[in-house]
């Protein structure tokens, strides 16, 4: 199938949606004084054309990004990165070793822990209660991590402290996980180095 690519080269795709949204008013590296910002139905819709215009086909559609792992992008949510995602959500394997790494630093409550993984992750990833309250029951099971609760008597909010055990078992972890995951790192530098130069200069998307 020949896709249209409107003269997009394919390593400009990225470049080229910001260019879009500083057009309506967002920018993603500064604020834009003077225009209010877009809601957010207006941008799923304009990330939505922008994709479709690019790709030929819809987000949800597409045979490579119609999965799961994707389906943040079908709805316009183009700050999701989803490699980062499939190491830090569930099955992952990190998610459990930075909650501890966190927890290792002082208590905290599963909120905070959330919002900081998603400040790490420069908001590419963003934990949910779904993922982080059942990994908190599986590590305080295994006597890695106790809660309390912040008021015995409401017990609506619950902080969490590692245990002598814990911080054991996280060192164990970064021993086992850290040698591997900079491995890791080096095999996708390789890898992102290949796909960056892996077609003649200029190229465009859609050229059969």
């Amino acid at each position: 199938m020949k896709h249209s690519s409107r003269g997009r080269s394919r390593r400009d795709f990225w470049r080229a949606w910001r260019d879009e949204m500083r057009q309506r008013g967002v920018d993603y590296d500064e604020s834009v004084e003077g225009q209010p910002f877009p809601p957010p139905e207006e941008i799923a819709h304009a990330w939505r054309e922008f994709f479709h215009n690019y790709t030929g086909d819809w987000p949800e559609h597409h045979w490579m990004f119609s999965g799961r792992r994707f389906s943040p992008w079908h709805q316009g949510e183009s700050a999701f990165n989803p490699f980062v995602a499939t190491l830090l959500s569930k099955g992952g394997g990190l998610l459990p070793l930075y909650a501890l790494l966190l927890l290792s630093q002082k208590p905290r409550y599963g909120n905070e822990i959330m919002a900081l993984i998603g400040e790490r992750t420069r908001g590419q990833w963003v934990a949910n209660p779904g993922a982080i309250y059942p990994l908190m029951n599986t590590l305080e099971a295994q006597g890695l991590i106790v809660g309390e609760w912040d008021d015995p008597t409401r017990r609506t909010v619950r902080i969490y402290h590692i245990t002598e055990s814990g911080l054991r078992e996280l060192n164990r972890l970064r021993a086992i996980v850290g040698p591997k995951l900079r491995e890791a790192i080096d095999v996708l530098a390789d890898l992102a180095q290949d796909l960056a130069g892996g077609g003649p200069p200029g190229e465009d998307v859609g050229d059969e």
